[in-house]
């Protein structure tokens, strides 16, 4: 049986928005606390929620796979919250940042997989 800590940031009719924490550290929840104003945070936070509530977003600006990965975002402007799918409906956010580039950089991609790696390492132990 896992002691891993979970932390919902909604859950909806179709799914179940969790941050992924780890060694007591919440990056998404940092970051959706500390770097985005109230406006930013609200438009993200509905985009999220709404996704939860029914299972999509038919939108493809706003909720988008990551090519190549096994990742997802969520966008608003120039603000990314990064996702992957676990069991059970369950959504797990790993980190935010405001994307200045067309492109992606290969830093936030190596940051998500450190992250889902350090959080389903919880899952074993």
């Amino acid at each position: 049986m896992s002691n891993k800590q979970e932390r919902v940031f909604h859950k909806g009719q179709s799914r179940i928005i969790l941050f992924a924490i780890n060694e007591n550290s919440c990056p998404a929840e940092d970051f959706l606390e500390n770097e985005l104003s109230k406006a930013e945070r609200a438009k993200i936070a509905a985009i999220i929620k709404r996704y939860a509530e029914f299972g999509k977003i038919n939108n493809r600006k706003q909720f988008k796979k990551i090519e190549g990965e096994d990742f997802w975002e969520f966008k608003s402007f120039q603000i990314r919250i990064f996702c992957y799918f676990k069991t059970e409906g369950r959504v797990v956010l790993t980190h935010g940042c405001k994307k200045k580039d067309q492109k992606l950089r290969r830093a936030e991609i190596e940051r998500m997989k450190r992250i889902k790696m350090e959080y389903e390492k919880e899952d074993e132990q």
